[in-house]
């Protein structure tokens, strides 16, 4: 895209933005049963936002939490707090192994080979569960990171054993300013981790402040990688 035409796109509000977000999300849901169709939710900021615009339309809509068994104690706090709050039809999504099994079989995993470690605890868990919705719905942003940079808002997802769901992203333009603006207007707290400078929130062991101011994701795996393999086609 030249120079030319990317400065004539124009510019929306965060206004613009979510009532955009709000009717792709109203189409893609048309004629659609809340058995087919899932969020998945890390309990971030912009899961947070997705879910509140899909349960508009759907509110008994499956929310899938990959539990690793390696979160934050404040995340899991927050996410029972939210559930029972808003009356959520929570899937708290397993691995095979847990924690203790994972640890004396492999050793530990997430300091010697962190790809194993989501592989098994969170690519595995949560491939074999989205074949049995149609829909998918994701928080995710091309502003989030460099690997999100392509990152399109409807997209045919390949699973294992050429399996195929469709997978909606209806933020993927926002800015980080735009989803605080969304939860502040709408009145959804958000995880106190933010409080203490995180960005980018994943496993306990595998997440630190930022290493770098202008990568929100800088602080993930030390470093080492962007993605833990959930948004990479199988």
């Amino acid at each position: 895209m030249s120079e030319t035409l990317t400065e004539a796109l124009p510019v929306l509000s965060p206004e613009e933005k979510a009532f955009a977000a709000e009717e792709l999300i109203r189409v893609e849901l048309a004629g659609r049963e809340a058995k087919d169709v899932c969020v998945t939710n890390s309990f971030q900021a912009e899961d947070m936002v997705v879910l509140h615009i899909v349960r508009q339309t759907l509110p008994d809509v499956p929310v899938v939490f990959l539990d690793t068994g390696y979160h934050f104690a404040e995340v899991y706090e927050y996410r029972d707090r939210m559930a029972e709050e808003w009356g959520m039809n929570l899937i708290n999504l397993l691995p095979e192994l847990t924690v203790a099994q994972q640890e004396s079989q492999f050793g530990i995993l997430n300091q010697t080979d962190p790809s194993k470690c989501c592989g098994m605890r969170k690519v595995k868990p949560l491939f074999g569960a989205l074949a049995g919705y149609k829909l998918w719905f994701t928080g995710l942003r091309r502003e989030q990171a460099k690997s999100r940079a392509t990152l399109q808002v409807v997209e045919d997802f390949a699973l294992p054993e050429e399996r195929h769901i469709r997978k909606i992203s209806p933020l993927t333009d926002w800015t980080a300013k735009d989803v605080w603006h969304y939860a502040k207007k709408h009145g959804i707290p958000l995880l106190s981790l933010y409080d203490k400078g995180y960005s980018s929130i994943g496993c306990e062991p595998c997440t630190s402040l930022p290493l770098d101011p202008n990568d929100p994701r800088s602080g993930r795996w030390g470093g080492q990688k962007q993605e833990c393999g959930i948004h990479v086609q199988a």
